[in-house]
């Protein structure tokens, strides 16, 4: 279909899929034509099936909408390979939709000049996932990804039914803001209407969200950014283990190895930073500190609790020693020339 339009018309329909809602005079704007022009070109691509609404008065406009069939998709070369990426790598946290990637991905791959190829190649080899080895194997359902996306693109006021980490279930009624992957869990920005506060909703424990067709203003977020506010919401929260110690590493190496969110590292000087690891599971915490070398006058204080969990993991890694040790020497004995046979 797209090879029976016009340029102009390609470059017409190319700006109403990067947008919501374009107004006239400012189509016409981008590309140079009268408003006349961009009313047939608009009348064009409905005749060839692609559903584009049009509103009148000071806030109307164009805006591509969805239809009953799917109208081919219009990407230049750095939108197709973000996809192309996007699809190999972004199915941690989601789930069931392995297959539907990989099925998307062969028809994009066969279009894709070898140019294009080359590329997604490249940055596959060069970036591919590492699962963490805390990951919860929790996961999203992609319809309520899908839902909770437009909701937030829409600024649409959202119901849904919301589990806490406690097991309580109860509606929440909010202003999305924003989803933000913290891999592989992910997370729902937004401000809850009923107490008047910003909150963070965990997609997995999610259910039915449904758009009010009630859309608002977007409200300022309390942060630089919605993976910022996550982050800091994250570092303050509660957790059964603690553990706090001054480590001779700098914030960002201290950060770095242990893979701690930012306000959970603070500076004391260029050499010296302070790690404040929590979580609810003790492993999580033995793991972190194995990445990182404490010093011999580090100051460690936390629950006490987490003692015999550290001392387990301890163990075991002196047990893994020990046989090594031993194997290493069992082959240094049979490298040995029998004195017997020395004459």
């Amino acid at each position: 279909m797209t090879q029976d339009l016009p340029g102009r018309m390609l470059r017409l329909l190319s700006l109403l899929q990067t947008r919501r809602t374009w107004t006239g005079d400012e189509l016409a704007n981008r590309l140079g034509v009268t408003l006349r022009t961009i009313r047939r070109d608009i009348d064009r691509l409905r005749d060839l099936g692609y559903p584009v609404d049009g509103t009148t008065g000071t806030a109307g406009g164009y805006r591509l909408t969805s239809g009953a069939d799917l109208p081919p998709l219009l990407l230049d070369d750095e939108e197709a390979v973000a996809i192309a990426v996007a699809l190999r790598t972004a199915t941690r946290g989601v789930a069931g939709i392995e297959e539907t990637a990989v099925r998307a991905l062969a028809k994009l791959e066969q279009v894709l000049p070898v140019r294009l190829r080359h590329q997604v190649a490249t940055i596959q080899a060069t970036a591919a996932p590492l699962p963490v080895p805390w990951s919860t194997g929790l996961t999203a359902d992609p319809s309520t990804l899908a839902t909770l996306a437009a909701a937030c693109r829409d600024h649409e006021i959202t119901t849904f039914t919301y589990r806490t980490s406690g097991g309580d279930c109860g509606p929440r009624r909010v202003e999305p803001h924003a989803l933000v992957a913290a891999d592989p869990v992910w997370y729902l920005v937004a401000h809850d209407t009923d107490h008047d506060e910003w909150r963070l909703f965990r997609v997995d424990r999610l259910t039915d969200p449904t758009p009010t067709g009630h859309r608002v203003t977007p409200r300022e977020l309390p942060a630089p950014d919605a993976a910022a506010y996550v982050a800091e919401r994250l570092a303050a929260a509660p957790a059964r283990y603690t553990l706090h110690a001054t480590v001779p590493a700098d914030a960002e190496t201290a950060r770095a190895h242990t893979h701690s969110l930012p306000g959970r590292v603070q500076p004391l000087d260029n050499h010296t930073s302070t790690l404040d690891l929590a979580a609810d599971n003790p492993h999580h915490i033995a793991q972190q500190l194995l990445t990182i070398d404490l010093g011999p006058t580090h100051t460690i204080h936390g629950t006490p609790q987490l003692a015999p969990h550290l001392e387990q993991s301890g163990n075991r890694l002196l047990r893994a020693a020990h046989a090594l040790t031993q194997q290493d020497d069992q082959n240094k004995q049979r490298a040995e020339p029998d004195p017997r046979h020395e004459q």
